[in-house]
């Protein structure tokens, strides 16, 4: 098959150029792919982190992109569309997260469409967490442009279909991310970050946004013993100013070691090999690329009773579900410290084996070829 691949690559940094460079590699092993880019994905002033691009400390994916789609430049929209067109696809594959993408990948699915090209979404989220009142009419606009759609959680599905009732959709769940390396040793690790060895250690890892309830676990660590110990790791979208304050005023402030900024891919083996137990309290969800990096390193997670979180853990065997509430969280920190750690094991070794990126791919093109 003939495939247009229009997304988030290389020098693009963060867990949809991952993932897209993680899907490219496997179709392109079967298929003709030629992966298009954005010549620019957000201006500066709409981009809360550092910086949008790798930096020498990322262990990115080198992706030989063309970038031809400037998401704030309507001349490159039609520009875009004749220069995919020219390689006569049979399919064009394209990533969904937020509505600022819709007119953008909108006009490029359209043109392709009209063409007689059929046109795939990949739905990270249907409707964003902090949602704002055009960002269903913007998605809307675009998914009607789609011929086919993959989510990766019941919840992402449930969102697509309130928006596009006849959307034509294939649930699959999301990979693991293999691209981090090895695990190590647990003892290496916690040396590595100084933090004591003995103490069983918790970990919140990725971006901080205000729905990832990273002030909820904080403040159930207060209500945990002094055997307890938090790594955060992750840029703050936002003020960190404020949880800063909590982990200053909290009894466990001497157990929680905070790395407010971006984390280097090479950090990531270091960081889950450290941990006993990824803890994802968050207020509001789809889905989390994090669980797939946890998974990879046999990581245990508990996660709230939100979106697609408890899909993910509970039906694989691979953690625990709670409430999101510091109580409730503390509550399952505890349970999971007296259960029994090998049917975990024995659970990744099954889930390792499902969910492949050559499976996800397989999948993908029988789903389009239907």
């Amino acid at each position: 098959m003939n495939i247009a691949y229009l997304s988030t690559f290389y020098p693009f940094r963060g867990g949809i150029a991952q993932f897209n460079a993680n899907l490219y590699s496997e179709l392109k092993a079967k298929h003709e792919v030629t992966p298009y880019t954005f010549s620019r994905q957000y201006p500066n002033f709409l981009f809360p982190g550092k910086t949008q691009y790798v930096t020498p400390e990322d262990k990115a994916v080198y992706i030989d992109s063309l970038p031809v789609l400037d998401t704030i430049n309507p001349l490159s929209y039609e520009s875009a569309a004749r220069r995919i067109l020219k390689q006569k696809p049979d399919l064009l594959i394209m990533k969904y997260w937020m509505s600022f993408l819709a007119p953008s990948l909108g006009h490029v699915a359209k043109r392709l469409k009209n063409k007689g090209v059929k046109t795939l979404c990949v739905v990270d989220n249907a409707i964003p967490h902090e949602q704002k009142f055009f960002d269903r009419p913007l998605a809307r606009l675009f998914f009607n442009q789609c011929t086919h759609f993959i989510t990766m959680s019941e919840a992402v599905k449930s969102d697509l279909l309130t928006i596009c009732p006849k959307a034509n959709c294939c649930l699959i769940p999301h990979p693991l991310y293999d691209h981090f390396g090895e695990k190590l040793e647990k003892s290496e690790a916690r040396k590595k970050l100084n933090i004591d060895p003995d103490r069983k250690t918790l970990l919140f890892f990725g971006l901080i946004r205000d729905y990832k309830g990273l002030d909820l676990l904080i403040e159930a660590m207060s209500l945990l013993d002094d055997s307890f110990q938090l790594i955060i790791a992750g840029e703050c979208y936002g003020d960190f100013g404020k949880y800063q304050s909590m982990i200053e005023a909290s009894p466990a402030r001497q157990r929680i070691l905070a790395l407010n900024r971006y984390i280097g891919d090479d950090e990531v083996p270091t960081l889950f090999s450290a941990a006993d137990l990824l803890v994802a309290p968050y207020r509001s969800a789809t889905q989390s690329g994090v669980i797939p990096v946890a998974c990879h390193f046999s990581l245990p997670a508990l996660v709230t009773d939100v979106g697609g979180l408890r899909e993910t853990v509970e039906h694989p065997g691979i953690g625990l579900v709670c409430r999101p509430q510091p109580n409730s969280i503390a509550i399952g920190i505890n349970d999971f410290f007296v259960s029994d750690k090998e049917l975990y094991d024995n659970n990744f070794r099954k889930v390792k084996e499902e969910l492949s990126w050559k499976n996800f791919a397989e999948k993908l093109i029988k789903f389009t070829e239907k």
